[in-house]
C-alpha cells in the first residue's frame, strides 16, 4: 500500500477510529522499506492515545517524532514547536497524525499556505463501530467538516472497522459494506482494509482481493488492555 501514497501523508478521522495506531504501523512499514520517516503529532485536542505517547518505540525504530509542546503530558495547551513548520522542507516521508474530527483538524488550517507547496495525501480513517461513524450521513458529514476547517482535500478512505477481539467475519464484512457506501457517496477510493495481524495470519478473517488488505499490529491499547501484558490485540 505504501507505494501508492505520496511522501507527505495526513491521517484524519473521528475520535477512536484508530488514526494513531494506523499511523504507527504506516511509519514502521516505511522504515522496513528503507525510507527515512518523520511522524508529526498534531493532536492538540485529545490528551489520550496520541503519537506522542509512543515516541519511545517510534524512535527505537529510527523514526523522528515531532510533538506539540507538552505533547507527552495531559496538558492541552495549543503550542506548536518551530520544528513543525520545518516539516514542509523535508525530503523524507512525513506522516501527520491529526486530532479527531473538525476540532482536531483545525490546526491544519494554520499550515494551509505550507500545504500548497507540497504534494500530499489526506487519509480519512473510518471505523463502522465507533461513535459518529455508525451512520453513513454522519461519517460523511465529519469528513466534510474536516475538509472545511483544514482547507485540505481528502485523497483516500482507510477502512479500519472492527470490534477489537470480538471482530469476526460478519463484523469485517459489515465494515467493508459500510466503507463501500461512503466511497460511493464521496467519490473517494478505499486504499485499504485493515485487519489485526493475528486474525489475518491465523485465517480468522477472510479478506477480499478487490481492495488491498493491510494487516496491523496493535500498539494503541486502553488502560485495562495494557494491564494484560500477554495480550497483544487491543484498541485500534
Amino acid at each position: 500500500m505504501i507505494d501508492k501514497l505520496k511522501d507527505f501523508i495526513v491521517v484524519t478521522g473521528h475520535y477512536g477510529c484508530g488514526k494513531t495506531n494506523f499511523a504507527i504501523n504506516l511509519a514502521f512499514d516505511y522504515v522496513k522499506a528503507g525510507r527515512k520517516v518523520t511522524v508529526v503529532d498534531m493532536d492538540l485536542i485529545n490528551p489520550y492515545f496520541r503519537t506522542s505517547d509512543f515516541k519511545g518505540i517510534l524512535q527505537e525504530k529510527g523514526v523522528e517524532v515531532i510533538t506539540p509542546v507538552f505533547g507527552a503530558t495531559n496538558l492541552d495547551i495549543p503550542s506548536l514547536p518551530a520544528a513543525m513548520y520545518g516539516i514542509f522542507e523535508k525530503k523524507d516521508v512525513v506522516i501527520i497524525d491529526v486530532g479527531g474530527d473538525d476540532a482536531g483538524a483545525t490546526v491544519l488550517g494554520r499550515f494551509r499556505p505550507q500545504f500548497e507547496t507540497v504534494d500530499y495525501d489526506m487519509l480519512y480513517v473510518i471505523n463502522r463501530f465507533r461513535s459518529m461513524s455508525t451512520d453513513l450521513d454522519e461519517a460523511v458529514e465529519v469528513l466534510g467538516e474536516i475538509e472545511a476547517v483544514s482547507g485540505l482535500k481528502p485523497s483516500y478512505l482507510v477502512n479500519n472497522s472492527h470490534m477489537m477481539m470480538d471482530t469476526n467475519q460478519v463484523i469485517f464484512d459489515e465494515g467493508l459494506e459500510f466503507a463501500d457506501s461512503i466511497s460511493k457517496k464521496t467519490g473517494l477510493p478505499i486504499i485499504c482494509n485493515t485487519v489485526q495481524r493475528e486474525m489475518f495470519d491465523t485465517g480468522m478473517i477472510m479478506t477480499t482481493n478487490v481492495i488491498e488488505t493491510y494487516p496491523v499490529d496493535i500498539y494503541v491499547k486502553t488502560v485495562w488492555q495494557n494491564a494484560k501484558s500477554d495480550n497483544k490485540i487491543g484498541s485500534v
